[in-house]
């Protein structure tokens, strides 16, 4: 089902007044203000700030991986489900990019960055499943092996769908988490792994702030929020329990969030913060089902129950990890990563930038990528420097 963008939808005004006014209704109606259709419309006015022309489409991925009885988040349900994927114009036979949201995120955080990443490669954003405008089946895996199992292998046979091969495999925060493991188990499809603030690398035994959330949890306030996080409680489920005020409180968040924080005129623009808070609120108000992935991946503290740096040993793909200078997520954990890989890792940090980098610090994210991908897109990569502000740590 693709969707060509930009094309102009013509109807009578009539129609279009009933239209209006019936979905108007039922907004009003409705506790929580929001459907698939109230989030593929917010992706596409968030989107409407790109220049780059795109296609959007829902990617079968069929009811379960094949051969299994196991379906989709365990669900009883054989009814297909889908990948929304967005796939922007480029030159003919740029390299092939794909990018992986992170956590409580989808595709359209990146739309300060498609124009620019588009004069280099043949761009592709999902929505993983279970987030944004993708499918939404009921979740119900019961452990840490079950849970990575469902992520990775319904990125595989989206991949399969799309008859892709050879790619840049980018992923930030909870989809770099994926995004690894993804290469992991299938290094012969991943020219390049970019982790961008990637979760996951650091343990309780090497992360610096282990110990503070090890005191903050012998407290009563640190109790309850432990007990919530192994309740599965999510930040999402807030934004539904407030209804038609949920809208509200993304507002603020957003707000406060993407503050001028890293230069005066601030992360965002009244347009862009408009447009991000509303897609933010539908993304987040949907349906519970990837979100639910949270404690079975992460322990309090957002530590993995299961660290990719005791994998690092297994690594067949070359990796730049990109981070923020203010990121909270901690670059030693790649640092510690990176000496037990054998193959080739740098890591490169962003000045003015936290843990959405790309948003944050677009033009210093950019240099990072232009760095980290010279060798598919540079004419003399061996030669190209890292630009001034960046540093390797």
């Amino acid at each position: 089902m693709a969707d060509e963008i930009n094309k102009p939808e013509f109807r009578s005004s009539a129609s279009t007044t009933v239209a209006k006014r019936k979905s108007s209704w039922s907004s009003v109606l409705r506790w929580i203000p929001t459907t698939t259709d109230h989030i593929i419309a917010a992706e596409k006015r968030l989107l409407s700030l790109v220049k780059t022309p795109y296609v959007q489409e829902q990617v079968n991925i069929g009811s379960g991986p094949p051969g299994s009885k196991v379906r989709w988040f365990r669900s009883s349900s054989s009814e297909p489900r889908f990948i929304n994927t967005v796939t922007f114009d480029s030159k003919e036979g740029a390299p092939t990019l794909v990018l992986i949201h992170g956590y409580a995120a989808s595709q359209g955080f990146f739309f300060k960055n498609f124009d620019y990443l588009t004069n280099h490669f043949q761009v592709i954003a999902i929505d993983q499943l279970g987030w944004g405008g993708s499918s939404r089946p009921d979740f119900t895996c019961k452990s840490t092996e079950e849970t990575e199992a469902w992520f990775i292998d319904s990125f595989e046979e989206w991949r399969k769908a799309k008859n892709l091969s050879n790619f840049i495999l980018l992923g930030h925060s909870f989809g770099g988490y994926v995004a690894s493991k993804y290469a992991l188990k299938h290094p012969e499809h991943v020219q390049h792994l970019i982790l961008v603030g990637p979760a996951g690398f650091s343990t309780v035994e090497s992360d610096s702030k282990s110990e503070l959330v090890t005191r903050f949890r012998a407290t009563w306030k640190g109790a309850i929020l432990n007990h919530l996080w192994e309740s599965n409680f999510t930040p999402q489920k807030i934004i539904r329990g407030l209804g038609p005020w949920g809208p509200n409180l993304v507002r603020k968040y957003t707000a406060a969030r993407f503050s001028p924080k890293y230069s005066a005129e601030g992360v965002l623009t009244e347009e862009q913060n408009i447009l991000l808070t509303d897609y933010m609120y539908h993304t987040s108000a949907a349906k519970a089902s990837g979100e639910l992935c949270l404690k079975y991946i992460f322990a309090f503290g957002a530590f993995a129950r299961m660290p990719l740096l005791n994998s690092a040993s297994e690594w067949k793909v070359p990796t730049t990890f990109i981070y923020g200078t203010e990121d909270w997520m901690d670059y030693k954990g790649a640092q510690e990563a990176r000496k037990k890989m054998k193959v080739p890792c740098e890591i490169i940090r962003v000045p003015q930038a936290g843990h959405f980098v790309f948003l944050e610090n677009p033009d210093g994210f950019h240099s990072a990528m232009s760095y980290a991908c010279r060798r598919f897109i540079s004419p003399h990569p061996d030669t190209q420097p890292l630009a001034e502000g960046l540093e390797s740590a």
